[in-house]
């Protein structure tokens, strides 16, 4: 079986995409990498830049060929962070309208810290969303609850428990690092692992620094950055959307469909509550 076989028409074809998002009533949707999501099978750096400029050719093609309807989402090699931040500003002036950010340690360096803060700059001298999307690993830090996997728990585990492991320790490095003391207009967007988690997150990082604030440098709450900086995409499922939107904020939380992949949801005409709103927010941070 070859990796296509799998792969519906619209996934890959402009013309297919465009008659799934009219039957589906979205106007715009955000596309973000499936092959890329996995780990880049070298070590060759100058190679994994070239796969980067090669997936993000190819992605601005396809966003074109979709009449700018579909908004391409950049990827970097974030091992070389020269080269990936002069990939990144070749992606911005070609219109891309976001930059997909894998929630993990690289190099044992964690995403909030000074180590990528080049990277960070451009995309808040660019109002360009830095998005912690999901992704496939098969050792280090993405692979959250390890030694559990290593007895074969069953996709329901796998599925329904990587994301926010791989969010939640990917997010709070970013506030308790001072990434957004450093960047205090820098968009962060967690996708593909609900929105529900967001307000949970907030309460427990706030219980804490109520009782180690005089070990950190953060000035704030852990929430008030979240609320300022962070947005959440919500799963068209979720029965959490209402409390989220009253305790994230308002404006903090839209919606994806993780359309093709084998969890997510076939048809994308299944709209969650509230949609009109979070697609309006989604139309705020990125178009």
């Amino acid at each position: 079986m070859r990796y296509i076989d799998g792969c519906p028409p619209a996934s890959y074809d402009a013309s297919a995409r465009l008659v799934e998002m009219k039957r589906w009533g979205v106007e715009h949707t955000l596309v973000f990498p499936t092959i890329c999501i996995l780990p880049f099978p070298t070590d060759d750096q100058p190679l994994a830049n070239a796969y980067c400029r090669a997936y993000n050719r190819w992605i601005a093609d396809f966003a074109a060929d979709c009449e700018n309807r579909v908004w391409p989402v950049a990827i970097i090699n974030w091992h070389d962070v020269d080269a990936a931040a002069q990939e990144l500003e070749s992606c911005i002036n070609r219109g891309f309208k976001a930059l997909f950010v894998p929630p993990e340690t690289v190099a044992s360096k964690r995403p909030g810290e000074s180590h990528f803060d080049r990277i960070w700059a451009i995309c808040q001298d660019a109002d360009l969303p830095a998005c912690l999307h999901v992704v496939v690993r098969f050792s280090g830090a993405a692979l959250p609850f390890a030694d559990w996997h290593a007895t074969s728990p069953g996709p329901i585990f796998g599925f329904g428990l990587g994301a926010t492991g791989q969010m939640i320790p990917a997010l709070t490095s970013m506030v308790t690092d001072g990434l957004f003391e450093r960047f205090p207009r820098l968009n962060v967007v967690s996708v593909e692992a609900g929105a529900g988690y967001a307000p949970y997150l907030m309460d427990r990082l706030d219980a804490k620094y109520e009782v180690f604030q005089g070990m950190v440098p953060l000035k704030q709450r852990p929430s008030e950055y979240i609320r300022s900086n962070c947005y959440f995409v919500a799963e068209p499922n979720e029965r959490t959307v209402d409390v989220a939107l009253e305790l994230v904020g308002q404006d903090r939380i839209m919606w994806g469909s993780d359309y093709p992949h084998i969890d997510g949801l076939a048809d994308v005409s299944a709209h969650p509550t509230q949609a009109a709103v979070l697609a309006e927010n989604a139309r705020k941070v990125f178009g």
